[in-house]
C-alpha cells in the first residue's frame, strides 16, 4: 500500500502526499526488515518537510507529524545499519521537533524509538529519562500503548541495575499487557530485553522460551528485523546451559551472522561475530575469531565509545595476544 501511495504521490506531484508516502515507507520498509531503504525513505520524506508549512498534516493522517516520524524511523535504521553516532543525533533531533512542536502525539511517537536507540547504544541512564518521560506524557494524555511502553523500558532499566527477580516480573507483566491490546509489532524487540534480562540472570530455560516466543510472533507479524538478535541469543542461552551444545551454538551463531548479512544490520552482525568470537576464543581458534571480529569491527566509522564496539575493541586486544600485534582498528 505504501508502494502505491508513492506512485500516486509522484504521478499527481503533490509535495504534501510524496512527503506522506515516504512516511508510510519508512516504518513499513523498516519492519520488513530493510533498513536501508528505511533510512533513504526516511530521509527523502525529511528532505521533503517543512516545519511551518507541514506542521497540520499530524491532524490529517496518523495523529503524529511526518518529520518527527522519518527522522525517528531513519534514526533506528541507522543504528542498524552500522551508524550508532548518526542514530543518536538523528533520533535526538526528531524529538527535539517533537518537543518543539509541542504535540503530544508526535511526542509520543518519537520517544519509544529515542528510548529503543539509547538502549541499543547501551546508556541505561538515558533509557531511564526517557522511559520516565514517556510515562508522565501518556498518564496525562491517556495514551495507554505507549504507557505500557514506557513501563517496559523502566521495568527493563531495573533488572540492569540489579532488581532482581521483581524487576523480571514486573517486565513480563507490562508485556502481557502490551500484547492484550492487540499489537505485536514492538513485542519482538521486547521479548530480546526478556530473553538477554533472564540470560544475565541465568534463567535459562525462561530465556529460550522469550527466544521462541518472539520467532513465533515475527512469523506473525512478518517482521524479521530482530531475528539476527534472536538467533545470537539462542545460541548464548544453548551455551549458558550446556557447554557441550557448542555445536549447536556455533549454528545459531552463524545463522545469526548470515541474517544480519542479508538485511545488511552490521551492528547485528558485530553482536553475532562478538558471540561466535567468544565461542572460538574459548576453542582455541584465536585466529579465527581474530579475523572475523576483526573484519566486522574494522567496518565501523563511528560509535566507537558505544557499548557493543567497546565490547569488541577489549575482546580483540586479548585475541591479540603477546606477539601477534594489534589486529584493533585505530580510529
Amino acid at each position: 500500500m505504501a508502494e502505491e501511495l508513492v506512485a500516486l504521490a509522484e504521478r499527481l506531484g503533490d509535495r504534501v502526499l510524496l512527503l506522506e508516502a515516504h512516511h508510510a515507507m519508512a516504518p513499513s520498509t523498516l519492519w520488513t526488515g530493510e533498513p536501508e531503504a528505511a533510512r533513504r525513505h526516511g530521509e527523502q520524506g525529511t528532505v521533503l518537510y517543512d516545519r511551518d508549512q507541514h506542521r497540520s498534516l499530524a491532524f490529517l493522517y496518523g495523529g503524529h507529524d511526518p518529520g518527527v516520524c522519518c527522522r525517528m524511523h531513519s534514526g533506528l535504521a541507522l543504528w542498524l545499519l552500522g551508524y550508532p553516532t548518526a542514530s543518536l543525533e538523528r533520533s535526538r533531533n526528531g524529538l527535539a521537533l517533537a518537543q518543539d512542536l509541542a504535540h503530544p502525539g508526535s511526542i509520543a511517537n518519537a520517544l519509544p524509538i529515542a528510548g529503543l536507540v539509547h538502549q541499543l547504544v547501551g546508556d541505561v541512564g538515558a533509557v531511564r529519562d526517557v522511559a520516565e518521560a514517556m510515562i508522565a506524557l501518556s498518564t496525562q494524555h491517556g495514551f495507554r500503548q505507549w504507557l505500557s511502553f514506557g513501563r517496559i523500558l523502566d521495568a527493563w532499566v531495573q533488572s540492569e541495575e540489579g532488581g532482581g527477580e521483581a524487576a523480571i516480573a514486573e517486565l513480563r507483566r507490562h508485556i502481557d499487557e502490551y500484547r492484550a491490546m492487540g499489537n505485536d509489532l514492538w513485542v519482538p524487540c521486547f521479548l530480546s530485553l526478556l530473553a538477554s534480562t533472564h540470560l544475565k540472570r541465568g534463567a535459562i530455560e525462561e530465556g529460550l522460551g522469550a527466544v521462541a516466543d518472539a520467532l513465533g510472533t515475527s512469523d506473525v507479524t512478518e517482521s524479521r528485523l530482530w531475528d539476527p538478535e534472536f538467533q545470537r541469543l539462542k545460541g548464548e542461552l544453548l551455551l549458558a546451559r550446556d557447554p557441550a551444545a557448542a555445536p549447536d551454538a556455533e549454528a545459531a551463531f552463524e545463522q545469526a551472522l548470515d541474517l544480519a548479512r542479508r538485511q545488511s544490520t552490521k551492528s547485528w552482525e558485530l553482536r553475532a561475530a562478538l558471540s561466535l568470537s567468544r565461542l572460538w576464543q574459548r576453542q582455541g581458534k584465536r585466529e579465527a575469531a581474530a579475523g572475523l571480529l576483526g573484519g566486522v569491527h574494522g567496518w565501523f566509522t563511528e560509535g566507537f565509545d558505544t557499548a557493543d564496539l567497546r565490547e569488541a575493541r577489549l575482546l580483540l586486544e586479548k585475541l591479540s595476544g603477546p606477539g601477534r600485534g594489534s589486529t584493533v582498528n585505530d580510529a
